[in-house]
């Protein structure tokens, strides 16, 4: 089964001072992007986290937020006055520049910008490490259940679209003897206006096989029909296929356009753009597999 990359995933772990909040969200990207966003007291486990990140997503544009929510009174915050002096000095340099008025309440806009409360956490221990864990892996459980089940309404839609490439295909043979046979005699019909013993009758016949045989469809039909059945197997493969499904359409897209260029008939022109069509709503969608 595939799945999709856009994914999410939400988990928290309840503490006695604190409550820990796990969120994972991603889009699709051709190769993995994580951002992570870690508070300071676990930074020593970063690396630890990135490589169960890692492991479990393989490819996106993935955000991984960890965030902290004290419910212990007896913690200790304090201003940053270093930062807030900062931060004071640039908005003053900002406005003069500009020649912008100063808020008229400056210290409340300062102090909703990062690093200007200080809070002291106690040195983390065994148990808040192992709620961490239980959290994240909480998180990522959701994340791929999600994955799976966006990539569950994507595989309906490839199926339901390669299904109807492929009787569109079929359609189109009901028109491929009319259309030589017209070929046939609109080539005769040009000859006829022409002395007959002014062209070799044998060189005619053999440029007039020649001509068909470069209309000929036959194999393209066969090709296209392959690669529909191939898609239909790689979406069935338990490994993440996105690149490999990406590709097989590329050759579905080729098929279908030679038979465009080769039908030379007005009804198989009009199931040639109704295949592009399905085909479109693939291409669209197939970025978006794991």
């Amino acid at each position: 089964m595939i799945q999709s990359m856009t994914g999410f995933g939400k988990s928290t772990a309840e503490l006695s001072n604190k409550k820990i909040s796990v969120e994972i969200k991603s889009l699709n990207s051709k190769q993995l992007d994580l951002n992570t966003r870690i508070p300071s007291i676990y930074r020593e486990k970063e690396m630890q986290i990135r490589n169960t990140l890692m492991q479990s997503i393989e490819r996106g544009k993935v955000d991984f937020l960890i965030y902290i929510e004290n419910v212990d009174k007896n913690i200790s915050s304090q201003i940053n006055q270093g930062a807030v002096e900062s931060y004071h000095e640039q908005i003053r340099v900002i406005a003069g520049n500009l020649n912008l008025a100063l808020p008229s309440d400056p210290l409340s806009i300062i102090l909703r910008l990062p690093d200007t409360i200080k809070t002291e956490y106690s040195e983390v221990d065994d148990s808040e490490w192992e709620a961490l864990n239980k959290a994240i892996e909480d998180a990522l459980s959701q994340f791929v259940n999600f994955r799976m089940q966006e990539g569950a309404m994507l595989e309906k839609l490839f199926i339901r679209k390669i299904e109807n490439i492929g009787s569109l295909s079929k359609e189109i043979e009901k028109y491929e003897v009319e259309r030589l046979e017209r070929v046939r005699i609109k080539m005769q019909e040009a000859l006829s206006k022409i002395d007959s013993g002014s062209y070799d009758q044998n060189r005619f016949e053999q440029e007039m096989i020649f001509y068909i045989e470069r209309l000929d469809i036959n194999e393209e039909k066969n090709r296209l029909d392959n690669h529909l059945k191939y898609f239909m197997e790689t979406l069935n493969c338990e490994k993440a296929q996105g690149r490999k499904l990406g590709f097989i359409v590329q050759e579905i897209g080729r098929e279908i356009n030679t038979m465009g260029s080769k039908s030379n008939h007005v009804e198989m022109q009009k199931l040639v753009v109704q295949m592009k069509d399905e085909l479109e709503q693939i291409k669209e969608q197939i970025l978006n597999v794991l």
